[in-house]
């Protein structure tokens, strides 16, 4: 054993090493024929990663989470960012980027947890914060940083108009419970959008009946209402926007 670690532990082969390091600096220095730092691509990653980092924490805090009040959405998004980034840039030598880039929308696309399922905005969110970390990690020598600044920038304006301007007024759905199953008529529609407004106290503007249960003379009520931007969203711990309620 003593003969098989003797090579690297030699006089010679340690003398050898700090004369390396001495004349060539800290880029001569090879752990097991891998460099131990190349200081030009270290720099470049710690900048790239630092700039995606920014962008990543103005969208998703200033933006998304502001009106969704989602925390475990703000840890999903954080994570898949900085991971996403770092497995893209750790990649970005193999002749797969373009291949590597699709999978990963793929993969993301049919993405399901094993109990939720991830709302069609929280998606789209999650389709942002991967094509964000492709772009600032995949870009090569040939894309400036002015360009690769006004791509970000370009994004986090358009999520700001959708998202504050755009969309100002929100809109929401709840599934309910309704018992006056006359009003579920279609010539009575107004009544009943006008009774679930005052039972509710919500700005319901559409409804859909998903249900009807004649045995129990009920109907399963999909409602549609408005919300507007100066009032706090209602709790979504659920994965669902609004939890059913019995009425």
């Amino acid at each position: 054993m003593l003969n098989l670690l003797a090579p690297f532990f030699s006089p010679d082969q340690t003398l050898g090493f700090i004369q390396a390091a001495a004349d060539q600096g800290v880029e001569a220095i090879r752990i097991l024929g891998v460099k131990l730092i190349n200081p030009g691509d270290f720099f470049e990653l710690l900048l790239r990663f630092l700039f995606n980092l920014i962008v990543t924490v103005v969208i998703i805090r200033f933006l998304y989470y502001p009106h969704s009040r989602r925390k475990d959405y703000f840890f999903i998004y954080m994570i898949f960012s900085v991971v996403v980034f770092l497995v893209c840039y750790s990649l970005a030598s193999v002749s797969l980027q373009l291949g590597f880039a699709l999978g990963l929308f793929a993969i993301f696309g049919i993405l399901r947890y094993r109990t939720d399922t991830i709302p069609i905005k929280e998606m789209t969110y999650l389709f942002l914060m991967v094509g964000i970390s492709v772009i600032n990690s995949l870009t090569d020598k040939s894309v400036s940083y002015a360009e690769l600044l006004f791509t970000n920038l370009v994004i986090i304006a358009v999520t700001w108009y959708l998202e504050k301007i755009w969309m100002q007024k929100k809109e929401d759905f709840m599934d309910i419970r309704y018992e006056k199953i006359e009003l579920i008529l279609p010539e009575r529609r107004a009544d009943l959008i006008q009774d679930i407004k005052k039972r509710t106290g919500l700005n319901v503007y559409r409804v859909s009946i998903d249900r009807i249960n004649f045995m129990r003379d009920t109907a399963k009520i999909r409602i549609f209402y408005r919300q507007d931007s100066n009032v706090g969203p209602i709790s979504k711990e659920a994965p669902k926007q609004t939890p059913p309620v019995d009425s």
